[in-house]
């Protein structure tokens, strides 16, 4: 069986690489004096989600939903 070996710079790159292959940003700001970003990640984490599975969620169902309501 072969051995690999990855340094800390190749699997960066790797990294690096698929997020700009593969995936899309969109950021939000949130004024910091509202605790809004706190209180989103706790929720998010009591309901076993990260904070952007649980975004993605939320902007999945409000879209259904905008959708059954035409």
């Amino acid at each position: 069986m072969a051995s690999h070996t990855y340094t800390k710079a190749a699997h960066s790159r790797a990294i690096t690489k698929y997020t700009k292959d593969k995936l899309d940003r969109i950021e939000i700001r949130i004024p910091k004096e509202t605790g809004f970003k706190a209180q989103v990640s706790e929720y998010a984490h009591s309901k076993g989600l990260s904070v952007n599975a649980f975004i993605i969620e939320a902007v999945k169902k409000a879209m259904e939903e905008g959708q059954s309501s035409k």
